[in-house]
């Protein structure tokens, strides 16, 4: 630090003590340290560069180039004939200036990504209440909020993802920590490593991404999870498995317990994923019952918050960026098909109690509260506030018609149900959209801001 400290201080004397050529004698450099400053003479021209003294008396370096032309007219018997010949010497000598202070500002940017990373501040686990934990698809949507939460608790990470619907910013700000191991892995392929608990949320889970190549996804679905049911077994390892509503299809019994076997239309276009999460959960108690894996199974209803996919092509995601850019709210359908939305946060906190829990059996997690398409499309058009028509488009193929979790199990179990109301998540939800929308380029990162890691 107190290298870079000085490397930076170099710098701003040569081009201080290299403008001020013009007039030596009354050269004035201010360089301002904490709260106090040294001023040495500088004319025509005044160059501030700051550093920060932090709690431990380590200098961070901050850029703050702040230079203000000042221009004295001449004084002397001679001034009157340079004052006008020497206008365009000073519009040269200040474009000069402009150049010089952005180099300098380029090169204190890259003195500042030599600067440690600091991370929020994670709670500290002995070796014998912290475990290795690794979660499949940590980059996306849903794993990602899952790794804020591990890691605040102090647990270590191994994210595995092989980003086709992931993203690395959704945990690049983990990236370098000392708990927490990026792997990038597709868990069609065998995985060797050593860990006492899996997430096994890899798969994408949005119909377009799904639809992009169903063969892909029900090799996910069922070599991935003959492979992460067999890391399980060889190292012993408890896993849960994140199945989905969908196993239910479109319901004949409404709303949907876990004992509901389900209506899936075995060959239709969402089958790859419905099929395939049915076989996943076939998997998971066939290695329960035959090679006693310890395993859990969720069911995850409809899920939103911020880092869901831009273009995933899902009810939540649609409605907001459309109304945003003020265009039509499209709806697949009459509108009048049911959905039950729960805030991200929500599903994590189920998530977690599923694993610490001794229940065995499937357990829906989701939002028991009821809407229709075209009610959730209002609610997010008036969010938004923007004056968006709403169009209704053909109706998609095996689109389920009504969509809602008997919660019971998991209140009676796993004493969860979800606490974020709809405009509060939605709110959150559109703030980051809104940012996204707005990004220009790769410097504007997420900026992960714990709020807490306790239930409220």
């Amino acid at each position: 630090m107190k290298q870079l400290f000085a490397f930076g201080v170099a710098i701003v004397l040569v081009i201080c003590l290299y403008k001020s050529w013009g007039n030596p004698t009354g050269a004035k450099l201010t360089l301002g340290i904490a709260a106090g400053e040294n001023e040495l003479d500088a004319n025509p021209e005044r160059s501030r560069y700051v550093v920060d003294r932090d709690a431990d008396g380590e200098g961070t370096v901050r850029r703050r180039v702040e230079v203000a032309l000042r221009r004295h007219p001449p004084v002397g018997e001679e001034a009157g004939g340079a004052e006008v010949g020497s206008k365009d010497g000073h519009i040269d000598e200040v474009h000069q200036a402009k150049q010089q202070i952005l180099a300098l500002e380029r090169k204190i940017q890259e003195l500042e990504g030599r600067i440690p990373r600091k991370y929020p501040d994670v709670t500290f686990l002995n070796y014998k209440n912290r475990k290795r934990i690794l979660i499949t698809g940590g980059a996306g949507f849903v794993g990602s909020h899952l790794v804020d939460y591990l890691m605040m608790q102090g647990h270590e990470l191994i994210v595995v993802d092989n980003f086709f619907t992931g993203r690395k910013r959704n945990v690049e700000h983990w990236l370098g920590h000392e708990n927490f191991e990026l792997i990038h892995h597709d868990i069609v392929n065998p995985l060797f490593i050593e860990v006492d608990e899996i997430y096994h949320l890899a798969s994408p889970a949005s119909p377009p991404h799904y639809m992009y190549n169903p063969v892909k996804t029900i090799k996910t679905n069922t070599l991935g999870t003959i492979n992460m049911l067999g890391l399980a077994k060889r190292v012993g390892a408890k896993v849960l498995i994140a199945s989905t509503s969908e196993v239910y299809g479109d319901p004949d019994v409404h709303p949907q317990p876990e004992t509901y076997w389900g209506h899936v239309n075995p060959i239709g276009p969402r089958a790859c994923y419905d099929e395939g999460k049915r076989v996943a959960e076939t998997l998971a108690y066939a290695y329960a019952k035959q090679e006693n894996v310890n395993v859990r199974v969720a069911r995850i209803f409809n899920t939103y918050g911020p880092r869901m996919h831009m273009n995933d092509g899902r009810v939540v995601s649609n409605f907001i960026i459309q109304a945003l850019q003020n265009q039509s709210i499209t709806m697949y359908g009459s509108g009048k098909q049911t959905r039950s939305f729960q805030y991200v946060s929500d599903l994590v906190d189920g998530l977690v109690a599923l694993m610490a829990s001794n229940y065995t059996l499937p357990v829906n997690l989701g939002n028991p509260v009821e809407r229709t398409i075209e009610e959730f499309a209002v609610i997010i058009r008036d969010s938004v506030g923007c004056k968006s028509k709403i169009v209704e488009l053909p109706a998609v193929e095996d689109d389920p018609q009504r969509r809602k979790p008997d919660i019971a199990r998991a209140k009676r179990y796993l004493d969860w149900e979800p606490r974020v109301p709809l405009k509060e998540g939605l709110i959150k939800t559109i703030e980051y959209f809104r940012k996204e929308l707005a990004r220009s380029n790769h410097s504007q990162r997420n900026i992960f801001v714990p709020e807490t890691t306790e239930k409220k």
